[in-house]
């Protein structure tokens, strides 16, 4: 079962999950649950358009289907909400989360790569990266 992360859940998938962008903007975690186990989670911005940023799945959980359920969700979501979009931001090295999302549909967004250097941080501390990242885009106003 897929549903928004309440705020007695955190400690729960926290331990398990990274919860990075927690307390991050305007946005908001679906986790997706077996049980009382959390399997994974979404972050959805709620910028415009939207944005689904951190989507991890517990390697044990891999290869079941739960990113694409917890993506369906994200698009579901932002659907109740009026958006007509959704983004999502991977690395051009990441090839098997560009392969997801193109297989869900989603399309090269039409902007420039952006190189990402330097300090990020995260609610579970900073990070280093040296990344080059593209933006990829689902039209949710067409089936």
């Amino acid at each position: 079962m897929i549903r928004w992360l309440e705020p007695h859940e955190i400690v729960q998938v926290g331990e398990v999950l990274g919860l990075a962008r927690l307390y991050q903007g305007k946005g908001e975690y679906l986790v997706d649950w077996d049980g009382a186990e959390p399997r994974g989670h979404a972050h959805v911005a709620w910028s415009d358009p939207p944005e689904l940023q951190d989507l991890e799945v517990r390697s044990e959980f891999r290869r079941r289907g739960v990113a694409t359920a917890l993506i369906a969700a994200a698009e579901a979501a932002c659907r109740r909400r009026g958006s007509t979009r959704l983004c999502v931001t991977v690395s051009v090295d990441n090839d098997h989360a560009r392969a997801l999302y193109e297989a869900l549909g989603y399309v090269d967004a039409g902007l420039p790569e952006r190189r990402v250097t330097g300090t990020i941080q995260l609610r579970t501390g900073p990070i280093e990266v040296d990344d080059v990242l593209v933006t990829l885009e689902r039209r949710l106003d067409q089936r």
